[in-house]
């Protein structure tokens, strides 16, 4: 017990002393032993790696999962060295919500089916979010928490070490100076009209004692000078890593990319799939709608038949050989398609569109196409033509122009 108490007070004092030299440093009132010009860039650049990287994995953090409540759950479960369990994402509860819905309106409705359809994909981009987060934490996340709470706070621990042997470097070097210091003025002349012996004899014990003093303060100096040089050493080789880590961090930035574009492709594909499903579908639900509710007898027609012009309606004839008949056949070919006299149109494409069969014609965004109606076509496509390509488009993908 009497150990550890000299322990602690000496410690103490070790405390206070090195204080005292900080704030004589700060003050100007000390000399500061300085660091070279590369050794401060190794510094500057480390605590910059560190700033940056906090900022980045907060920020990620954020973006992957935006709830500030679920976020401090995860992260009370990691500090407690506890698995996180499994949450559902905002796509599948969706999903799961239009599937309920279809199911009370009845699946075989028009909007229950459109419901059903939507769900499934809400429910197939709620899992690709699941496994971007995962990938995300695993691939991103976790190499910048491990540097945080593993290289960086060995760096910050040398670094403190090092400032303490700087600290003491100094005080080792102040001590001398005052030590030299004494030790001349002891060793001055006395004064001549002191002519008692004593006096000479009290100047060179004097003197003597100083001469020790200045020596013991050169050997602390030395082992001082020693201690600070080894740990400069050691803390120049942990900050020259930050190169490395800067590496690692970059191809863990390429693994982040590459599963965000995967994410996002994915969920550009599942949208295109329903967009195409909801467009060669839409006719279907809407004359089922006609047919169930007799208010929509009486509806006004859609904006398709409204502006467009249609061909007159001409009487369906038997199937001769050697003439095309469409129409009667109920297969649309589109080499076999005449352009009507007068009701083309010129229409914007809105987005891309890929052609499902060959009676289809593929659009891009911002290209213009002419467009007109058949008869007994459904009110949701027309026959869209670009130079010598003809096939049917959604009507929905059109801007239809005066």
């Amino acid at each position: 017990m009497e150990f550890n108490v000299k322990k602690l007070a000496s410690d103490a004092g070790v405390f206070f002393s090195r204080a005292m030299q900080f704030t004589e440093e700060k003050l100007g009132q000390a000399e500061k032993t300085e660091l070279d010009a590369h050794f401060e860039n190794l510094l500057a650049r480390a605590d910059c790696t560190k700033n940056w990287t906090e900022k980045i994995l907060r920020q990620t953090e954020v973006l992957l999962q935006p709830n500030p409540s679920a976020r401090v759950e995860e992260f009370l479960y990691e500090k407690l060295d506890r698995k996180v369990p499994s949450r559902v994402t905002n796509g599948e509860l969706l999903a799961q919500y239009m599937t309920e819905a279809a199911n009370d309106f009845g699946p075989g409705t028009p909007y229950g089916k459109t419901l059903i359809k939507v769900g499934e994909t809400q429910r197939r981009l709620g899992a690709a979010e699941r496994e971007f987060i995962r990938s995300a934490s695993i691939n991103f996340l976790t190499p910048l928490r491990n540097f945080l709470e593993g290289d960086w706070r060995t760096i910050s621990k040398e670094r403190r070490i090092l400032q303490n042997r700087r600290l003491d470097l100094d005080a080792c070097k102040a001590r001398l100076k005052k030590a030299k210091a004494a030790e001349a003025k002891a060793a001055a002349v006395p004064d001549f009209q002191e002519t008692r012996p004593r006096n000479y004899v009290l100047s060179a014990s004097a003197s003597a004692l100083w001469n020790d003093e200045v020596e013991k303060a050169e050997h602390e100096l030395r082992l001082t000078q020693t201690e600070f040089d080894r740990q400069a050493e050691v803390t120049r080789l942990l900050l020259e890593g930050i190169s490395s880590t800067h590496v690692n961090h970059l191809r863990c930035l390429h693994e982040f990319v590459e599963s965000q574009t995967n994410y996002y492709a994915q969920c550009y594909q599942f949208m295109l799939d329903l967009q195409k499903q909801l467009g060669r579908f839409s006719g279907t639900f809407v004359g089922n709608a006609d047919s169930a509710s007799p208010a929509a007898a009486t509806s006004p027609p859609t904006v398709a038949a409204a502006t467009l012009p249609a061909v007159p309606t001409i009487p369906v004839v038997p199937t001769i050989v050697g003439v095309p008949n469409t129409v009667a056949e109920g297969v649309l070919n589109p080499n076999e398609v005449k352009p009507p006299a007068s009701g083309t149109r010129r229409a914007r494409v809105l987005y891309d569109y890929e052609a499902a069969d060959s009676t289809e014609l593929a659009l891009l965004a911002d290209e213009m196409i002419t467009v007109y109606s058949l008869p007994g076509m459904d009110p949701d496509w027309l026959i869209g033509e670009r130079g010598n390509q003809k096939g049917k488009v959604p009507v929905t993908y059109l801007e239809l122009l005066s």
